[in-house]
């Protein structure tokens, strides 16, 4: 079925009407993708091609998978390699068939929108995938895939990507990103310094991080001010290599100011292997502050996303690993938890620090009055689970009375799946339109108001708030 010219805007007439006004000044502009995990080899040669339908759409997608999951498709019949020696399918038009006889699962989702926008408009289908359809699907997109317009670089183009930024851990050598700059291609893709697995004492594998960083930096890692030596010589790397920003990931938002001898007494119960909970607890909230400071010296843009309970099924990820849908949102508080970042550089310009959260009950109560007092706090676009037009309806309805549009990010499609791009900026842009609109004919915005506001939202909130 064609997408409907008209999806996500309200089906009241006038605010249907001002809202498709709005979205044809913004539907064309280029894409910025200030923040996402699409990873960069797919760009570093420029002959890459896609492996197949299934390893295109499928299998990089733990949003698919946890639905499947969740409706008792075993992970290993949809092709997702196990870790544990057990047999799983290799056949990739044979799982792409069980996909398929599942894909009603989807109906109404966010999964299911993007998904119909890429058939749709990237490989021309217009029918409904379902078990009669499936080889139809595989083979009209194997056929595209095929041919040289499907390579990533000329998508990219294709989509009009302003710039791409990826999320790479502090220890990459960043040899993609070189490859891409060294080669004759003009486009923006840039690292993001994302530096968990050295500070956060509970990660998988941080004894391994460790000495890689310090194998990276050519620094003997002994104490907490070699340490910090390692993390700022990695954050000048990336920025050599044109990083404008940081990412850190953590359960919850505390921060909380330790000495320095404070923090070497943490660091060395961990380099001896005994460091406890509590101790990652309060070394991961004074390195968001470290992480704030570094910021203010050498003017990178943190993001901290919060709130998600990684890896809640245990089993699933003994079997196949991280990142296949069991990952859980949780509570979360701001007001007290960030305060003695904030105490120390929520008012010094020189820091931008941008907020995510799975955690929707702290929009109104917590992050748009603090985003709304603090020079250096934005608020992030709806993450993760709330990606969706309802999503981004609550989002807009609690947050931006508060602290209104220009002390938001913009949006971010923080995605692993390339192809979705335009989908999750189109979806975006409608939403922010037809809410827009809807200020409109309340008498809340005049129509030029509500032009630059979506112009905004679409593109110069995320351009400023990323140095971009």
């Amino acid at each position: 079925m064609p997408l409907n010219p008209d999806r996500f805007f309200s089906p009241e007439p006038s605010q249907r009407q001002m809202a498709r006004q709005l979205y044809t000044a913004v539907a064309d502009l280029p894409l910025v993708c200030p923040h996402g995990h699409v990873e960069p080899r797919l760009f570093a040669d420029p002959d890459y091609r896609f492996e197949s339908p299934l390893a295109l759409i499928v299998l990089p997608d733990h949003y698919l998978l946890r639905m499947l999951h969740s409706q008792g498709v075993p992970l290993e019949s949809l092709g997702v390699p196990t870790l544990d020696g057990t047999p799983y399918e290799t056949d990739p038009r044979a799982a792409w068939r069980r996909f398929a006889a599942h894909f009603h699962l989807f109906r109404g989702t966010p999964s299911g929108l993007w998904l119909a926008y890429i058939f749709e408009q990237l490989f021309g289908i217009a029918e409904k995938l379902s078990a009669e359809t499936a080889d139809v699907f595989y083979d009209q997109i194997a056929v595209r895939l095929a041919e040289p317009d499907f390579q990533p670089r000329r998508l990219y183009v294709r989509f009009q990507i302003e710039v791409l930024c990826t999320t790479d851990a502090a220890t990459d050598s960043l040899a993609q990103h070189a490859a891409i700059r060294d080669s004759a291609w003009q486009a923006r893709l840039l690292p993001t310094f994302r530096p968990d697995g050295v500070i956060n004492l509970d990660a998988a594998d941080w004894r391994a991080n460790l000495d890689q960083l310090a194998a990276l930096t050519n620094l003997h890692i002994h104490n907490y001010r070699t340490f910090l030596q390692a993390l700022e010589a990695r954050r000048a790397f990336f920025r050599s290599m044109g990083a404008v920003a940081t990412d850190h990931g953590a359960e919850r938002p505390y921060t909380e100011r330790l000495s320095p001898e404070a923090a070497n007494f943490i660091l060395q119960r961990a380099l001896r292997g005994t460091a406890n909970a509590e101790d990652a607890r309060r070394f991961t909230a004074h390195m968001l502050i470290e992480s704030a400071r570094m910021s203010v010296e050498d003017g990178m843009v943190m993001q901290l996303h919060v709130g998600s309970l990684r890896d809640h099924n245990p089993r699933l990820l003994r079997r196949f690993g991280r990142d296949k849908g069991a990952d859980i949102p949780q509570q979360a508080e701001f007001t007290r938890s960030l305060k003695p970042l904030l105490d120390a550089f929520g008012d010094d310009p020189r820091l931008t620090l941008i907020i995510f959260t799975l955690d929707e009950s702290t929009y109104a109560r917590d992050l748009a009055p603090l985003a709304g007092h603090y020079p250096s706090l934005r608020l992030g676009a709806p993450w993760w689970f709330h990606d969706s037009l309802n999503g981004m309806a609550r989002y807009f309805d609690q947050v931006m009375e508060t602290c209104g549009i220009y002390n938001t990010a913009g949006f971010n499609d923080d995605t692993r799946a390339f192809l979705s791009i335009p989908a999750r900026h189109d979806l975006w842009r409608r939403a922010a339109c037809n809410w827009l609109a809807g200020l409109v004919v309340r008498g809340i915005l005049d129509d030029s108001d509500a032009a630059s506001m979506a112009v905004e939202l679409a593109v110069g909130l995320a351009r400023r708030t990323y140095k971009l």
